[in-house]
């Protein structure tokens, strides 16, 4: 049941294939974490990214993991989703990307519960 927030430059609309990029890491996730539920992911754009270059292109990937891995599988996700993420920006010159795995917050609940 990861929660999979892709964060990405509003100067990519049209050049990153989102549905493709989610065909591939939301199972990519899912395998790799052994998650049993069904999981979201939410794409947002963002107009703004600070790091000195304007319209620097950019992707951020978090997911967000009900806690009980440990680090070193965080770790491997991370590297996994950065291989991917290489790979569905390998024509964009100067793209910066990035990704964390994280604990969910103690307080996450979902309802209906499934």
């Amino acid at each position: 049941m990861p929660h999979i927030d892709i964060d990405y430059a509003d100067t990519l609309s049209g050049v990153l294939d989102l549905p493709a990029l989610v065909a591939e890491l939301h199972p990519l996730v899912v395998e790799r974490v052994d998650s049993v539920g069904v999981g979201k992911t939410f794409c947002r754009s963002s107009e703004a990214f600070v790091d000195g270059r304007p319209d620097a292109p950019f992707v951020h990937v978090t997911v967000g993991l009900l806690p009980g891995r440990g680090p070193a599988v965080k770790a491997e996700l991370s590297d996994d989703v950065l291989a991917l993420l290489g790979k569905h920006l390998s024509g964009v010159e100067g793209a910066t990307y990035s990704a964390e795995v994280r604990d969910l917050d103690p307080s996450y609940r979902l309802h209906p519960t499934h």
